[in-house]
C-alpha cells in the first residue's frame, strides 16, 4: 500500500487551467495496494507473523508494518513505528518504503519536518523508477523545497513519471499552460491534460472541458467541455 499524497505531498489544491502556478502533486489519486492483513478472527496471527518478518529482515514486512503504523489499520497508528519500519526497508533499497519515508519528511509525520530528507528520499525511489517518486521530485524542483528551484529538472522528472502516472501527465500540463520553464503551449497543455483526463484524473477532466470552453489549443467545442 502506498502512503496517499494529497496534492502530492503539497497543500491540497483543486487546480484549474491558469488558475495556480503551484504544482499540486498528485498521489492523491493513488490506489493503495491492499493490506494482505484483515481484521477478523485471524488478524492477530497474521499481524504476529508479519512483525516476525519484518524483525528477520524482509524488506516487503517491514515496509508493510511501517503501512499498518502509519494508516492505523490493525493497530494503534504510530507515526514512530512507521518511520522505524519504513527506514529499515527504505535502508535495503525497497522504493515505496523510500517514498513514504520522503513523504513522512515532507509533511513532518512523527518526525521534524524536512526537505532536504524528504528530497534525499525521494530522489532514491525516483532513481529506481517509481514514478510517483518522480513525480514528487519534479514537485521538489518545481517549487524550490529542499533545492533551489529549477524548472528544467522539474520538467525531466514529470516527463519520465508521465510514462506511468496520471499525476504527472496533468503536471507536464500545467508547466505548458502556464509556461513554466518551457514556451507556454496550449496545445502541448492539452495534450498532456487529455492524457491524465483518460486515465481517470478528475483535474484534469476539469481542465480539458475549461479548455474547451475556451478555446485554448483546440477549436472552440461547447459540446466538449459540457
Amino acid at each position: 500500500m502506498t502512503r496517499l499524497l494529497y496534492v502530492a505531498i503539497f497543500t491540497p489544491l483543486m487546480i484549474l487551467a491558469g488558475c495556480s502556478d503551484t504544482i499540486e502533486q498528485k498521489p492523491d489519486t493513488v490506489t493503495s495496494v491492499p493490506q494482505e492483513n484483515n481484521t477478523d478472527d485471524t488478524g492477530a496471527s497474521d499481524l504476529d507473523a508479519l512483525r516476525v518478518s519484518a524483525e528477520e529482515g524482509y524488506a516487503e514486512a517491514q515496509f508493510n508494518l511501517g503501512e499498518m503504523y502509519d494508516s492505523g489499520d490493525g493497530v494503534t497508528q504510530n507515526y514512530a513505528e512507521a518511520m522505524k519500519w519504513y527506514r529499515l526497508a527504505a535502508e535495503q533499497g525497497y522504493a515505496e518504503a523510500q517514498f513514504n519515508l520522503g513523504e513522512m519528511y515532507d509533511n513532518g509525520d512523527g518526525v521534524a519536518q524536512s526537505y532536504a530528507e524528504a528530497m534525499k528520499w525521494y530522489r532514491l525511489a525516483a532513481e529506481q523508477g517509481y514514478a510517483i517518486g518522480q513525480n514528487n521530485l519534479g514537485g521538489m524542483y518545481y517549487n524550490g523545497n529542499g533545492v533551489a528551484q529549477d524548472y528544467a529538472e522539474a520538467m525531466k522528472w514529470y516527463r519520465l513519471a508521465a510514462e506511468q502516472y496520471a499525476g504527472a501527465q496533468f503536471n507536464l500540463g500545467l508547466m505548458y499552460y502556464n509556461g513554466n520553464g518551457v514556451a507556454r503551449d496550449y496545445a502541448e497543455a492539452m495534450k498532456w491534460y487529455r492524457l491524465a483526463a483518460e486515465r481517470g484524473d478528475a483535474d484534469a477532466q476539469l481542465n480539458v472541458a475549461v479548455m474547451y470552453g475556451s478555446g485554448e489549443g483546440v477549436a472552440q467545442d461547447d459540446a466538449e467541455a459540457y
